[in-house]
């Protein structure tokens, strides 16, 4: 607290209150105050549509006869089949890449800015499609995969973080959830692509969608070129100045009737950070697992790879091929994949509503325990006999359905947890760590699935089902214990519970003073340093 206690009392009063008026600012009141950031916030965001797209293409393509035809081999029944290794061998090569991108982007962003680079990264991508467009073996084609997941690495966790740090709370978890809904347009028209040419036998079937990534990176490149720098990283520079022009470029002009105020708001973020340098020793990765960001890192890591435990990577990234290996034709196994993520879309803008009336914590929990309990209906339904062709649609029914409450719970709610449960110095970092171990439990469940599914491997079928409704439950279980509630705090206010350490189960429960009796308590650090950091503890959380 020593440090903190050099903080100008000023700066405090003007922390406390913008973040009171943030904190009351409803949800009109943010999108009249914050159009430009909202607007910004879903351009970046778009960069998620192209790793969607693709993630789905290289698992659906297995499914596509003309991809089958010229990189599978015989099977037993007369049919081509790309063989459970080299599934999961082209399934892992883009999570391998994303695993090298994001070891550097935690310290290339900290350097130079989200918007270089994720210009940087755009830019190395159009050169890594040609590999891909022009690959003539298996081989040749992982080695695509593998460079093409080094920028998917920083789209995966730049967006979301950029939300986070350029809208106040009101817009918090619907530009940061808006990257699940980004996902599943990406998946949505993957499918469409991959369903237009199911029925073509040249090479023109496979090269096209790749073809088609294409199309994104050229605007995309001009629009983020042209957007406002994150005004928190540009506080973490020392740069106020060139933050308070930033946030003025994320709002409107006329603010009259939220009570914003572009230096109190800087000055939030100023306080803030100096609030975390007193708990925090640095900035390194190495800082993410020390003291109560320990915690938060644990916290971010899980709430990532619950995403892949739960089933959701098998049944929704393998539906089309899954879907075959149930019994469903090429072309109705394409169609039940284009109404899973049709419904997918639907969920997460359900999702904004759903958030808004029970918060993050109880929707990612409930969800969780409903996806087990559907699985264990698909699992049994496995159990039936391959003539039953009322089970194979029955379980199509039950994988849309689950589909549905995935996009409408886990899948969007994860990425407003993550973006707003770490520290705003280590929040890059953490988000970093969390999303490799979403792609290191990728990994695992891509070894796993094809052989799952695969007819000449383990031929589960749905019968995995029972598999992932177990993993899902233990999930539920730790998500119970561990997960706090967000909902309505600022970032400073998180930075006080996580330091008083109050428990997940009472974090919505739990009062926070304002900054100005923390400014009061931290004043008297000069006379008794010791007094004065029991006082803090006493005055910043207290329970209901």
């Amino acid at each position: 607290m020593h440090h903190l206690a050099r903080v100008d009392t000023a700066i405090a009063g003007e922390a406390a209150r913008a973040t009171q008026s943030e904190i009351s600012m409803t949800l009109l009141q943010g999108i009249k105050t914050y159009p430009k950031a909202i607007g910004w916030s879903i351009l970046l965001s778009t960069c998620i549509i192209m790793e969607g797209f693709d993630i789905v293409l290289i698992n659906s393509l297995m499914a596509l006869p003309a991809f089958q035809l010229r990189f599978g081999e015989p099977s037993a029944d007369g049919s081509y089949q790309i063989s459970a290794a080299w599934q999961s061998g082209l399934s892992n090569g883009a999570l391998v890449g994303e695993v090298i991108g994001l070891l550097f982007i935690g310290y290339i962003v900290e350097r130079i800015g989200y918007k270089k680079t994720m210009v940087g990264s755009l830019v190395g991508l159009t050169g890594f499609i040609f590999i891909v467009f022009f690959a003539q073996s298996l081989p040749m084609l992982l080695v695509g995969e593998i460079l093409m997941g080094i920028p998917w690495g920083a789209f995966q966790t730049l967006t979301t973080t950029y939300a986070a740090e350029v809208c106040p709370v009101s817009l918090r978890a619907y530009l940061t959830t808006y990257v699940n809904l980004c996902w599943v347009i990406g998946q949505f028209l993957s499918s469409a692509v991959l369903k237009a040419v199911a029925d073509k036998t040249g090479p023109i079937g496979y090269k096209l969608p790749y073809g088609l990534q294409w199309i994104w990176p050229l605007p995309l490149i001009i629009g983020i070129a042209l957007a406002p720098e994150s005004p928190w990283w540009l506080v973490r520079q020392g740069r106020r100045e060139e933050a308070k022009a930033q946030v003025l470029r994320l709002t409107s002009r006329n603010q009259t009737d939220s009570g914003f105020n572009a230096d109190e708001t800087v000055n939030m973020m100023v306080y803030t950070d100096e609030l975390e340098k007193a708990s925090t020793s640095g900035t390194s990765y190495l800082d993410c697992f020390k003291g109560t960001d320990r915690r938060r890192t644990e916290i971010v890591c899980m709430v990532w790879a619950v995403q892949t435990l739960c089933g959701a990577s098998s049944f929704t990234g393998y539906s089309t091929y899954f879907f075959e290996q149930a019994g469903l034709d090429v072309s109705s196994a394409f169609s039940m994949t284009l109404g899973q993520y049709g419904l997918g879309a639907v969920g997460t803008v359900l999702s904004w509503l759903l958030m808004m009336k029970f918060g993050r914590r109880t929707l990612y929990l409930w969800g969780q325990i409903a996806m087990a309990s559907i699985l264990m209906i698909v699992g049994l339904l496995g159990i039936a006999p391959a003539s039953a062709a009322g089970a194979h649609w029955g379980i199509g029914a039950m994988i849309l359905i689950y589909t549905f409450i995935y996009d409408m719970t886990v899948g969007p709610v994860c990425y407003s947890l993550v973006a707003e449960i770490p520290s705003t110095r280590l929040r890059n970092k953490t988000v970093v760590l969390a999303r490799n171990l979403y792609n290191i439990t990728g990994v695992v469940a891509n070894i796993l699935t094809p052989h799952m599914l695969n007819p000449d491997a383990w031929n589960w079928g749905a019968k995995a089902g029972f598999f992932w409704a177990g993993t899902g439950a233990l999930c539920a279980v730790w998500t119970y214990f561990r997960v706090p509630e967000p909902k309505g705090r600022s970032y400073a206010e998180m930075d006080m519970l996580f330091d008083t350490h109050v428990s997940a189960r009472n974090f919505k429960q739990t009062k926070v003073e304002s900054f100005g009796s923390m400014a009061k308590a931290e004043k008297l650090g000069d006379a008794d340093e010791k007094n004065s950091s029991q006082h803090v503890e006493e005055v910043g959380c207290q329970s209901n």
